[in-house]
């Protein structure tokens, strides 16, 4: 299943929840037909709004040798290194500067962009002259999937969240070339062959796609689920009721959505296949339908809206649509298919549908 890039894109912003910062980078993807050449492009307009702003700055500690004391005075290392033979000192002091986490990320993708693969050549031009355009106080760091969380996003550095999320995807998908000629070059990989990776992106994208653009249901997340299982007081008394209870699997959902008098539970599942094939019969995936029905059992509470809690498998469109309703008790249960080759309004309007807004 090919996906447009564009939507690729919008599918990315809404998962990162960065749609107000996306929208200030002025870009035209409808000229990108490459995911490297989006992204990239995507950094270098967003690095030139940074830069136009002002680069984020902030006080680091810094120790040198230095003639003369500023800040704090390290006694012992001074005497230890004879540095007052030399009529110097080693002191500690901190400096208002350009070389934090965020930049040096931002910098050190840049570069690793510029070393890639079947980069469009215009790109890689523009990226060396913004290189040339950071702070040389800025030091290149090897990037690390663990360094991405440590960047601190407030108020007023929040266009950087958009920014990181970008390095991230750019770093998490170049890999260092195999080819012995190019050591030191990466190959960019396109994430979009990953199943697994598209799953997480099509349920993150979904979720927050009804954070931002409906108001009917006040309550949109990922819920986590207990287990309905009643004590058993003679399995308690064997090996202890909690002691079992720890081997049961987690059932968390992908969306669940709820308003005072209303609740549906959403498992988006982002398969080759919409439907799996008996026999040369369609018929939907047993293990989805399973994992649904469980969540609709065991989520009841005893309130009306939980009772009556609809369910709702939704996949993308494959080769044709499906819109099929089931009802167990009052229950329904809904089969849905969204068209991610569609024009981005036409997306909306299905996602909007299918909750009934």
């Amino acid at each position: 299943m090919k996906i447009p890039i564009k939507n690729i894109y919008y599918l990315l912003c809404y998962a990162w929840n960065k749609l107000e910062e996306s929208e200030r980078i002025k870009i035209d993807v409808e000229d990108k037909t490459e995911l490297l050449d989006l992204f990239t492009k995507v950094l270098i307009n967003a690095t030139k709004v940074l830069l136009k702003r002002g680069l984020d700055r902030n006080y680091i500690e810094n120790v040198q040798e230095i003639s003369g004391i500023k800040g704090k005075l390290q006694t012992s290392q001074t005497l230890k290194k004879n540095l007052l033979l030399k009529q110097k000192t080693l002191c500690s002091f901190d400096e208002f500067s350009f070389d934090i986490l965020q930049n040096q990320i931002l910098l050190s993708t840049i570069q690793r962009l510029i070393k890639t693969q079947k980069l469009d050549r215009k790109l890689k031009t523009e990226l060396v002259f913004l290189q040339r355009k950071l702070p040389k106080t800025i030091q290149k760091i090897e990037l690390k999937s663990l360094l991405f969380p440590q960047v601190k996003i407030h108020r007023n550095n929040r266009f950087y969240g958009f920014v990181m999320n970008v390095c991230q995807i750019i770093y998490e998908n170049t890999l260092p070339s195999e080819n012995k000629n190019e050591q030191g070059n990466y190959t960019f990989s396109d994430f979009t062959r990953d199943k697994r990776k598209m799953n997480v992106l099509f349920e993150a994208f979904i979720r927050n796609f009804y954070k931002l653009e409906q108001t009917k249901y006040t309550t949109v997340k990922s819920e986590i689920i207990k287990w309905g299982f009643e004590n058993n007081f003679e399995l308690q008394s064997e090996i202890g009721f909690s002691e079992s209870h720890k081997y049961l699997p987690r059932m968390e959902t992908d969306i669940s959505l709820e308003n005072e008098t209303e609740k549906i539970i959403i498992d988006a599942k982002f398969y080759q296949n919409t439907m799996a094939e008996n026999y040369g019969k369609e018929k939907i995936f047993s293990s989805n339908l399973y994992q649904l029905f469980s969540y609709l059992l065991n989520q009841e509470d005893g309130s009306n809206k939980t009772k009556s809690a609809t369910g709702i498998l939704l996949y993308p469109t494959i080769e044709k649509e499906y819109n099929l309703d089931y009802q167990f008790k009052q229950h329904k249960i809904q089969i849905r298919t969204l068209n991610l080759n569609a024009d981005w309004r036409e997306i909306e309007r299905r996602l909007k549908q299918v909750i009934g807004v």
